[in-house]
């Protein structure tokens, strides 16, 4: 099995840690003062979802890589329970929403996304990193107010509120960076 040092992980990097897989859901290269320097990590359990807050590791440990497979697939569809997703041959995935939740503020029906498998079983969706979604509810500019750092709030058709630029309003399609969650562009 593969293997990848503790210093080289980064953000979605997964492998196998205390008789389970986790992935990265943030970490921190620590260089203390005085000691020997240090990574420190969230972890989010692929399977179960439990969460390991402050996981330290030795820059240069060892960690066992688990094998990810990623798909493209179709949202198709949410029957309340479950969110499903399609390949290419018309197969449909069911995934329930703590495995989708992070994407759902960008994903909207028939969008494309990352769906990624562990031993052949879903875990997670990804977005693409820019999405384009349509504001359906902005407080208007105030004629003027042309500062550029004075953000609002608007609303877009996933129903995710997102700090926008004061010249954008209602029925405006804007482009968001869906790793930082941050405004890019009007379209």
């Amino acid at each position: 099995m593969a293997q990848i040092l503790a210093g080289d992980i980064r953000k979605g990097t997964t492998f196998e840690y205390k008789s389970g897989v986790y992935t990265v859901v943030e970490f921190q290269h620590v260089k203390p003062g005085k000691g020997a320097a240090f990574v420190r990590t969230t972890l989010k359990n692929v399977v179960t979802g439990q969460v390991l807050s402050d996981e330290t590791f030795n820059p240069t440990a060892k960690l066992e890589t688990a094998q990810v497979e990623t798909k493209k697939m179709t949202y198709s569809y949410n029957d309340g329970e479950f969110y499903y997703f399609m390949d290419d041959e018309f197969n449909l995935t069911p995934l329930n929403r703590s495995q989708v939740e992070d994407a759902l503020k960008y994903i909207r029906e028939n969008d494309v996304v990352t769906v990624r498998f562990l031993y052949d079983n879903a875990f997670s969706v990804e977005p693409e990193n820019f999405v384009e979604l349509k504001v359906i509810e902005a407080e208007p500019g105030v004629k003027g107010n042309t500062a550029t750092n004075v953000t609002k709030a608007a609303k877009v058709e996933t129903g995710a509120v997102f700090q926008v630029p004061m010249f954008v309003n209602e029925g405006d399609t804007i482009r968001i960076d869906t790793r930082t969650g941050e405004y890019m562009s009007r379209v």
